[in-house]
This record gives C-alpha cells, structure tokens and sequence, in this order.
C-alpha cells in the first residue's frame, strides 16, 4: 500500500471519529459515509458545516418530510461540500417535486436523485432529463417487475443524465443481466450491476471480467456476490486494472481498516466495509482512466454510485429492524 492511500485511509478513520460523536441520532453507516465523501476528496469532515446544512434542510421542509429521513445526513454532506448551498437545495426541492409530478414515489432514494440532476446539468435540461429518467426507470419496471423500486432511482437518474440511448441502454442492460443472472443468487444485486456496467460504457467486455473478479475474490475468503456489493465489482470492472492488482489492493485497505478503531467485526458488517474498500480503491484509480476504458459518466458518477449501495443497505436494515420491533410488540 502506498503511502498517499494510507495517509487517505488515516483520514478516512478520523472522518468517521468524528462523525460518531457528533450526530448521535445518525445511523452509524451514515456516519461512516459522510467520513468517505470527505476523505475522497482529502478534506477532513467539517462537523460544523454539515449540521449548518441539516438545520437549512430541517428550515426549508416540514417535520414529516422526506428529506429529514435517513437521507438528511447524506443530503446534508453533500451540499456541506459546495459552496452554494442554499441555491442547491432550493433547486433539489424543485427538482423533487418535478419527479414526483413524473409519477416518482417519494423516498431517500429520490431525494438523492434529485439532488444528483441539480449538480450534473443545467436548470434548462431538468424537464429532459427527469423524462430520460422515468423513462429508463419504466423501462426497467416492465423487464423486472418485481425487483425495480425505489433503490433504482439514483441509477435511474444517473442513466437518464448520460448520453446513452434509451432504447440501446435497456437492450444492454437485459442482456447483462440475463448473462449474468445464472452466475449470481442475487437479482437486485446483478440489476444494479447491469446498470453500472451500461454507465461505464464498456458493457460489451465486462462480463467475463466480472466473473474473474467475483472467483478470484472468493478464492480470498471474500466474496463481492452479495445484494450490496455486486454493483462495486462493476465498479472494479471498468477500472484500467489487472485483477489480482485490484483484488489484491481491496483485501490490503479491508484488513488495514479492520485493524482500526470502530471497523473490527463487532463494528461494521464484512459486507459494508467490503463495500467501502472497494470505493476507496476505486478513487484511487478513477483519475487514471482513459476513453476506451471507462466514461465520464462513471467518472463523475462513482460517487452516486456508492451512496445508492450505502442507501440501499440502511434501507434494507431499517426495514428489517421496524419489522422486528412490530413483531415484539
């Protein structure tokens, strides 16, 4: 491991001190994802800051609003990072109501979507790219019925601000994902996979190499074949990279991290911190890729695609923690 990484990962575990014993109320994960989004970009996490955008997100909605769910802090975070944050959030609630005028549901996921339009494209291009976005969400809705929701927005939205044809963008993704559905328990999982592989714009020679990836991990003990982490091997995928450099680098940021106050097992989940390690190496190989390797759109969209698997996660234990709480009481 080299030494910009560690010194990235140092930040990284004091992002996430920090976090931890400032917003008490917070999921822990949410804590651990506003300590990455600053760590990627070598800041230290300004506590300050992201409570002065939750109370302005809090000023701007009413109490049952959806912006004050689990997707407040990630929100919050986000505009922490810009300099006009108010004109940010201002637009991000425009936008959400225009999504939902297009039959979007509310949630935390399409607060997050909304908020990716207002930073990727100019104010006249909302109307056209909320309608490229139902669309490749409909779309999806009529291949998979019973796995597309709401934890499709972020793509969906992501899908919808790229270039790519609507009609070719659904053909490639169908056919990823019944290549690749036989190979992986998870449907959910190999659906955001497809997408992500569409969106790097190499879908066509990825395949084989996620299949070299996924056994070369397991033959580690690790396995990236889970409902939260397959779309991270699409990630790796499309990085300029051989497998075992890539692998290889995972495992070594997953064990230095587990080795660290507040990421041993009784901490985080194998699962999540698998997640996270993948993220952290793929920024730091994003700025060496190339045109015929991986897009703009992945490039500028990584982030994106690491909150919706971090959404997606603290969805799945939210539900899961209401439905144990009901059924005790």
């Amino acid at each position: 491991m080299n030494e910009a990484m560690k010194s990235k990962l140092e930040l990284f575990v004091s992002n996430t001190e920090s976090s931890k014993k400032r917003f008490t109320w917070q999921y822990v994960m949410l804590k651990r994802l506003a300590a990455l989004l600053y760590a990627v970009e070598n800041k230290v996490i300004d506590i300050q800051r992201i409570q002065e955008c939750m109370d302005l997100i809090k000023k701007s909605t009413g109490v049952l609003s959806t912006f004050r769910g689990n997707s407040l802090m990630i929100l919050a975070t986000l505009l922490s990072l810009v300099e006009n944050k108010e004109e940010r959030l201002t637009d991000t609630l425009k936008v959400y109501d225009m999504l939902k005028a297009e039959k979007f549901r509310s949630s935390d996921f399409l607060v997050i979507a909304a908020y990716q339009i207002v930073s990727n494209t100019d104010p006249i291009y909302y109307s056209q790219a909320i309608k490229r976005s139902k669309a490749f969400y409909d779309g999806l809705k009529a291949q998979h019925r019973f796995i597309t929701g709401h934890d499709d927005y972020i793509f969906s939205v992501m899908l919808g601000l790229s270039n790519i044809d609507i009609k070719t963008g659904l053909t490639q993704m169908e056919q990823i994902y019944q290549s690749l559905k036989p190979k992986f328990y998870s449907r959910n999982g190999v659906q955001a996979l497809s997408q992500v592989l569409v969106l790097g714009g190499n879908a066509s020679g990825s395949e084989s190499r996620i299949l070299e990836l996924s056994n070369t991990f397991r033959e580690k003990k690790l396995r990236l074949d889970r409902d939260y982490t397959l779309s991270s091997l699409g990630v790796l995928a499309l990085l300029p990279v051989g497998v075992d450099t890539l692998v290889n680098n995972v495992i070594d940021v997953y064990e230095y991290l587990r080795t660290k106050k507040g990421f041993g097992s009784w901490s985080i989940t194998k699962q999540e911190l698998l997640l996270l390690s993948c993220s952290l190496v793929a920024y730091e190989y994003i700025d060496q890729a190339n045109d015929g390797i991986i897009t703009t759109a992945i490039s500028t969209s990584i982030t994106n695609i690491i909150i919706a698997q971090q959404a997606a996660m603290i969805a799945a234990i939210s539900a899961s923690t209401a439905a144990a709480a009901s059924t005790s009481n």
